[in-house]
């Protein structure tokens, strides 16, 4: 059974954004994601393009910790072994844009017809669901065409981490995916040459 690591706490059609359950434990950068949905067995995946930490006070930001009252200077890891209330006081969290959902035992690539709701568990897909997940590039076209978002960084990082799940197929993976994105890039040379140079081994 996969561990939960955060929930959802904002929700829209396209994609939306969970509270992690441990400070600075998001899952990194590209990662696919697993948002429960209210029907039973179905889900919808997501893909992680930003994670910030700050204050959970709205309006609130953190405080300098470096230094002590007594002029002892503290550094990176040691701020956070000196002062274990930061966990009470900061929040790590990540959004995600919805790629596709899941529903009676098939993945669909495309958006779902409601959102998952709010304080629903969220889950990091292991390797065999992203396998799964990516065999079908359909949600390419959604990262390229969409905005405000790092969408070529993105589409770049998730094409890494499929092709590193697969072990031995990872190569074999990299020139498939490099190949799609070709197709759906033909008028583009520039951006397309600059996701491929992300990608490479």
């Amino acid at each position: 059974m996969p561990t939960r690591i955060g929930e959802v706490i904002e929700s829209t059609s396209t994609g939306f954004t969970a509270g992690a359950y441990e400070l600075l434990a998001a899952p990194p950068f590209g990662a696919l994601v697993r948002a429960q949905a209210r029907a039973e067995g179905s889900a919808v995946y997501g893909l992680v393009y930003d994670i910030r930490t700050g204050s959970k006070e709205p309006g609130g930001r953190a405080l300098v910790r470096g230094r002590t009252y007594s002029g002892r200077e503290l550094y990176d890891a040691e701020i956070y072994h000196e002062h274990p209330d930061l966990a009470e006081v900061l929040q790590t969290e990540f959004s995600a844009i919805t790629v596709g959902f899941a529903e009676g035992g098939r993945v669909r690539q495309y958006l779902p017809p409601q959102p998952p709701p709010v304080h629903y568990s969220v889950y990091e897909c292991g390797d065999d669901e992203l396998i799964g997940f990516s065999e079908h590039t359909d949600f390419f076209r959604t990262l390229l065409f969409a905005y405000q978002i790092p969408s070529d960084e993105l589409l770049a990082a998730v094409i890494r981490a499929a092709a590193r799940a697969r072990g031995a197929g990872e190569r074999e993976y990299l020139v498939y995916a490099g190949r799609e994105v070709a197709s759906l890039l033909k008028d583009d040379y520039d951006r397309l040459t600059a996701i491929l140079r992300r990608v490479r081994p």
